[in-house]
């Protein structure tokens, strides 16, 4: 039975509200037709909106959502995505479809990872690729000339439908589109680097090549094939562009979806990187260091988790020398816990109770050998510097405090 949760709703503005009633009803309606017809009316309504950059109005609906109905709100953002990162255009009195594509380098390291605008030469190699190797026949695209870090990315979809038209617009009259973005890149040690692509193809055609055969059947096989060829093609180009890292290079596609999939891929390897680098900064080993597990989230009172903070420090000192960011995907619930977890003998990080993301790194700071104390505090809300706007994370006592390398680390290894 659908539980419609009214609390807090008459704080939504009136454009908000339609939102929320019509990713309700495009989900529980009885039957396709009358999902249909609700999908119809919340696309004019979410397109109206990101025509007149009102995202906050969309954010009310998307948040709302998010705490009262999980299915309504995949809805709703599926449209809002669609919307800002697709479009269907006309031009010589045909329909054309476009999508905004993402581009995905995942990189670790004990040093710096590159980004920024890439030489003619280079993106002029990696277009020629990206045509045969990725995109099916007949496939008009134009590239973004800059390898962006994820803080250089367009992040609402006001912005992403922004970069999707400026891209639309290099391919049908062959002009130059760069992000307006000249953010600093904050440095981490596992990261992801994007390339960026508009693609555009008659409507009803195939954009990439693993759709382009006839028999459905074979489209996983046929992309498999596509990724190693763009692995092996590719990899020495971004050796170049990215010297000094350990490289994966993931299969190109929509832009919500490929970051997110980046964005998962590379969780595993900020906690490697993080400890082979501590090691070698800190001349230590890694059983002399442990860390804080923190879910962090906007509703306190309840158990969605939206993103976990790992901190870590030295035993021999308790202070937080450096933290990292894993962000939380879909739900990830856990009952019965406390945050931030240390406790490798806690409940959760033995039993099917904890979140799944949750007993990963768990699993991963064990086989690294970092190990843990028996301390357990409360969960933490979304907090950030003010200065600097770097994610605040939980030390042993429970405070959200800075991590800050010590003054005594090696120098060539150090982050600042």
């Amino acid at each position: 039975m659908r539980r419609l949760a009214k609390t807090g709703s008459s704080k939504l503005n009136a454009d908000s509200q339609r939102l929320v009633s019509l990713a309700l009803e495009m989900f529980y309606a009885s039957s396709f037709l009358e999902s249909e017809f609700c999908r119809k009316k919340l696309e004019v309504l979410v397109f109206r909106l990101l025509q007149a950059r009102k995202q906050a109005v969309l954010n009310d609906a998307i948040e709302y959502l998010f705490t009262t109905d999980m299915e309504a709100y995949n809805c709703l953002l599926e449209v809002a995505e669609a919307l800002s990162e697709s479009a269907v255009i006309e031009e010589d009195g045909k329909k054309y479809q476009v999508l905004l594509v993402a581009v995905p380098v995942l990189a670790w390291t004990r040093f710096s990872i590159a980004s920024g605008t890439l030489a003619p030469e280079q993106i002029e190699a990696i277009s020629s690729r990206f045509a045969r190797l990725i995109l099916a026949d007949d496939v008009r695209f134009a590239m973004a000339p800059g390898l962006y870090a994820v803080d250089q990315l367009p992040y609402s979809h006001v912005d992403v439908m922004a970069v999707t038209q400026g891209l639309v617009q290099s391919v049908v009259q062959g002009s130059r589109f760069e992000l307006a973005s000249k953010q600093e890149t904050v440095p981490f040690l596992a990261d992801g680097r994007y390339l960026l692509a508009a693609v555009m193809a008659r409507e009803g055609t195939p954009l990439f090549r693993w759709q382009s055969i006839p028999d459905p059947a074979g489209f996983e096989t046929v992309r498999e094939e596509c990724l190693k060829l763009w692995q092996h093609e590719i990899m020495p180009i971004m050796s170049e562009i990215l010297p000094g890292c350990n490289l994966e290079l993931l299969l190109p596609g929509g832009f919500f979806n490929t970051c997110r999939k980046a964005d998962q891929a590379i969780r595993p390897s900020t906690i490697k990187a993080a400890v082979h680098y501590l090691v070698h900064a800190l001349d230590t080993q890694p059983e002399k260091l442990g860390a804080v597990v923190g879910g962090f989230g906007k509703d306190l009172d309840g158990t969605q988790v939206e993103e976990y903070r790992i901190s870590f420090y030295r035993k021999d000192n308790g202070k937080i020398v450096y933290g990292i960011v894993w962000p939380v995907y879909g739900a990830e619930e856990v009952d019965g816990m406390n945050f931030p977890s240390q406790l490798e003998g806690h409940s959760g990080a033995l039993s099917r109770k904890g979140g799944k993301q949750l007993l990963q790194i768990f699993q991963l700071l064990r086989e690294l050998g970092i190990s843990y104390e028996k301390t357990a505090v409360e969960r933490f809300a979304m907090e950030f510097c003010e200065d600097c706007g770097a994610p605040l994370f939980a030390d042993t006592n429970g405070e959200l405090v800075h991590a800050e390398m010590p003054e005594d680390a090696r120098k060539e290894t150090r982050l600042h």
